[in-house]
């Protein structure tokens, strides 16, 4: 009787606990923007899969015309055929990007301002937890999570400038909580954090979402009085190929605890799409937003000083100024 008695709580106990993380760490949200998109171009970096392709898929079936910003083009045109054969546009196409080359930013950047004549929403979806480093020699986290990011956006910004109401909408993630930056260290080594166990490139990995966000911040006080309002978003926590460069051991420790609580890209989605199409946010501009409505932020995610300190010195190191 005891040792049922036990039992009894124990599984109380674990049901409670699967409650609370369903309705909060991975709590589900619904975007209720109904707008139409025909007419507008909308870029979406790593838009071949995930939550980048569940981006794609909604935007593509309001009519928008959706570049699909990715390394990989066998990836891209796979999803791209399916997103064709769900929606029916055909106004979908694939453009090489790669976030770990500075060259090949600037040359997406040219080759989109070449034969696209507007721009309407510039999504920065790409991103991933790894070690190593970009081709200009940074760490690939903070390379590819956020300078990569900041460097199209600052040369797309004019054509962005040109749509009647544009928006610039960046991943970030609640993981930015844990993030730091070490000014001296990044100027240095060209990098937040590196090391070949799981928790330094975790670390690396917070460090780039934390950038994220400043970027926003800052960006948002930059454009202020343009028609190019921004936001970064926490999608949730999603099962994506964002952990496909962890090691084996860990992708059997993830693996069960994602097919049981992570979120599918399609829900992931629904925050960057919130931002993409509903009417009225424009007040919110600068801001972080998670389950599809605008969170406050610590501290440290809006500092003026940080923000204009991290502008300036990802301008010197993606070779802006």
């Amino acid at each position: 009787m005891t040792i049922m008695f036990h039992l009894i709580i124990v599984a109380a106990l674990i049901a409670g606990l699967y409650v609370y993380l369903v309705e909060t760490l991975f709590k589900k949200s619904k975007c209720k923007g109904t707008a139409d998109m025909t007419g507008k171009t909308v870029i979406i970096t790593g838009g071949n899969t995930g939550i980048g392709k569940a981006t794609a898929l909604d935007l593509a079936g309001r009519g928008a015309r959706v570049i699909l910003a990715c390394r990989n083009q066998k990836k891209a045109e796979a999803a791209i055929n399916d997103i064709k054969k769900d929606t029916g546009s055909i106004d979908i196409l694939y453009m090489k990007l790669d976030l770990g080359s500075l060259k090949s930013v600037q040359a997406f950047a040219e080759n989109f301002l070449k034969s696209e004549s507007r721009l309407d929403v510039l999504i920065n979806n790409a991103g991933l937890v790894a070690d190593g480093l970009t081709e200009d020699g940074f760490g690939i986290e903070f390379g590819v999570n956020h300078l990569g990011h900041f460097l199209l956006t600052c040369l797309l910004l004019d054509r962005l400038k040109e749509s009647p109401a544009a928006r610039v909408i960046t991943l970030s993630s609640m993981a930015y909580r844990w993030g730091k930056i070490d000014f001296d260290s990044l100027i240095a080594t060209k990098d937040l954090g590196s090391g070949r166990y799981s928790w330094q490139f975790f670390q690396a990995y917070c460090n780039s979402k934390l950038c994220n966000a400043l970027f926003t911040h800052e960006l948002a006080k930059r454009m202020k009085g343009t028609n190019v309002t921004c936001y970064s978003v926490h999608p949730g926590v999603v099962k994506t190929e964002l952990s496909r460069h962890v090691s084996l051991w860990q992708k059997v420790f993830i693996e069960p605890v994602a097919r049981l609580l992570f979120l599918d890209p399609n829900t992931g989605a629904q925050t960057t799409l919130h931002c993409a199409v509903q009417e009225g946010i424009e007040h919110f501009s600068g801001r972080y937003f998670s389950c599809c409505a605008v969170e406050e932020v610590s501290p440290k995610a809006k500092d003026d000083a940080v923000a204009k300190k991290l502008w300036e010195v990802s301008e010197r190191l993606s070779g802006l100024s």
